[in-house]
């Protein structure tokens, strides 16, 4: 990472008293002295809460930053609610770049110009965003498209900042209490294959044809067709939609539009695609749904943007069912028992004191009617009582708990009595039947048989292989174990002499700063900030 970028995150830091946000009394020494002698000491805290003043930063940092926020403000089960409800107003605010330049990947990616391919194309971008921005336009054949381009140089941006992320994240493993079971690097990994996937259209389109197959001819989902011929990683075209935003809901309940039935089909879309296909659309944020017009008794919603899809595999489609059938019937010992049968808490775990820190938690949220409990806020505080239980972060379930908060929110503002748990239930409890059918157990059968066949002639020899263990020469060991205690030792005089640079540069900073200068980020002299990102970036390669 550069000196100009990591400068501008100090001056963000200063501006919004980010420091101030940290919890210092279980931090390292090198930790504690950048926190106490850095110049946004010099800087007072501006007059808000601590949940806006991070957003702040966030949306000061660039759209990558938010796009983290965003799925931070997901992660109830880690932050305190001020904090992630003002996350949750994070917006992806990018101005579209020239059409010049729109105009100009499309024709590179096509091997052509746009007037050979397109009938009519509007320059004015329709919808701009982080990623990529949109513009409409229309085929010789007289169909309406839209066409998606990548923003130029997004690419470098998000690798700069992603290996910021995973320089931090790898201190708060290391030297925070709550660092291994958080698994801050496995998140930040899985965020790095999230916003790379959405650089990739033809990813995209693939993902948009699937979620199309699984919902043909469905009288609930409609999803766009993808134009495959001028369709590359970098550009993509789609049918246009016509619906109304899924907000709009006077303008819903002016079309007559069944609210009650538009509200239980968006709850069974959702149970669909995470049951049935195990791929779900996980960015279902209101700005990429609609409903479709022309049939308000029978409502249709439309997905668009399957840039982030979901799946589950087996184990956890199991596990997840049976814990939710479990929470309906307010079977806590059954939840506790598969807690701990499937790893999300250790093994160790005293399920009886588990058993009763959930029913703790649980039982006065039950006295609500049920129309009144949400069903994913009680999943966010049964995560938080697991905390207390080493419950360690489940990235294949964060996409879902994020899409299940979305969906549930969205059923309940089209409408609000909506009884999540009276449309969800009869549906689990049909699919834990037809699972475990004969009809279903022959099927999964009959599927992996021919591997088992193909593999059969190999069993013995594997068998006899795993029963031989064959000794090491003592020399090769000795000479193996005196190697890696040579790195180890050549890695430790690294880390200490980048921790000594860092020191250095920090209290050249902290000597620079004057402390009777007016406390303004625009005073702060320029010495001294270059000193801090030196440090700063010292201690960051002495990991």
């Amino acid at each position: 990472m550069g000196l100009r970028r990591l400068l501008a995150i100090l001056v963000i830091i200063c501006r919004y008293r980010v420091d101030l946000l940290i919890p210092r009394e279980q931090l390292p020494l090198r930790a504690r002295l950048l926190l106490r002698f850095g110049p946004w000491r010099l800087c007072p805290a501006p007059p808000l809460s601590r949940g806006q003043r991070l957003r702040l930063a966030l949306e000061s940092l660039g759209p990558i930053f938010i796009k983290f926020g965003q799925l931070l403000s997901t992660r109830r089960d880690l932050l305190p609610d001020d904090v992630a409800d003002e996350l949750a107003h994070l917006q992806d605010r990018v101005p579209p770049f020239p059409s010049e330049q729109a105009v100009a990947v499309i024709e590179k990616a096509l091997g052509q110009s746009v007037d050979a391919v397109f009938e009519q194309f509007e320059r004015e971008a329709l919808a701009s965003a982080s990623i990529a921005q949109v513009h409409c336009a229309t085929l010789k054949t007289g169909q309406q498209v839209v066409v998606k381009v990548v923003r130029p140089g997004i690419k470098r941006t998000i690798g700069e900042d992603i290996k910021l992320m995973q320089s931090i994240a790898r201190l708060v493993h290391r030297h925070l209490p709550d660092g291994r079971r958080l698994r801050p690097e496995e998140l930040v990994e899985d965020y790095r294959h999230t916003i790379y996937d959405e650089l990739d259209l033809q990813r995209e389109g693939a993902n948009t044809s699937q979620l199309r197959r699984n919902f043909a001819d469905s009288e609930v989902l409609y999803v766009p067709d993808v134009y495959w011929d001028y369709t590359r990683r970098n550009v993509l075209v789609m049918e246009r939609i016509h619906g109304t935003p899924v907000t709009d809901v006077d303008t819903l309940k002016a079309q007559g539009t069944d609210m009650k039935k538009l509200a239980e089909r968006g709850v069974e879309i959702f149970f669909t695609q995470v049951f049935r296909d195990s791929f779900f659309h996980a960015d279902m944020h209101p700005g990429n749904i609609f409903v479709a017009e022309g049939r308000p008794q029978s409502p249709q919603y439309i997905a668009i943007d399957c840039a982030i899809i979901g799946s589950l595999s087996d184990f956890d489609q199991y596990y997840l069912a049976r814990n939710l059938l479990a929470i309906f019937q307010r079977n806590y010992r059954e939840v506790a028992e598969l807690h701990v049968e499937c790893g999300w808490v250790p093994a160790h775990t005293k399920v009886h004191e588990f058993e009763a820190a959930i029913r703790s938690v649980s039982e006065p949220i039950f006295e609500k009617p049920l129309a009144d409990i949400s069903f994913g806020q009680l999943l966010v505080y049964l995560f938080q009582t697991a905390r207390r239980f080493d419950m360690e972060v489940q990235p294949s379930l964060v996409l879902l708990q994020k899409t299940l908060l979305n969906v549930e929110g969205l059923g309940r503002q089209l409408y609000p009595q909506l009884d999540l748990w009276a449309t969800a239930m009869p549906f689990l409890e049909r699919w834990v039947r037809d699972r475990y059918s004969p009809q279903s157990m022959l099927k999964r059968v009959s599927h992996r048989l021919p591997g088992w066949l193909e593999q059969l002639p190999q069993l013995p020899e594997a068998l006899l292989e795993r029963g031989h263990f064959p000794q090491q020469d003592p020399q090769e060991a000795f000479r193996q174990q005196l190697q890696h205690s040579e790195q180890q030792a050549a890695l430790r005089e690294r880390r200490a002499r980048n921790q000594r640079l860092g020191i250095v540069a920090l209290l050249g900073a902290a000597l620079l700063a004057d402390p009777e200068i007016s406390l303004n980020l625009q005073n702060l002299p320029s010495s001294s900030l270059a000193l801090a990102a030196a440090g700063l970036y010292f201690l960051i390669r002495s990991r």
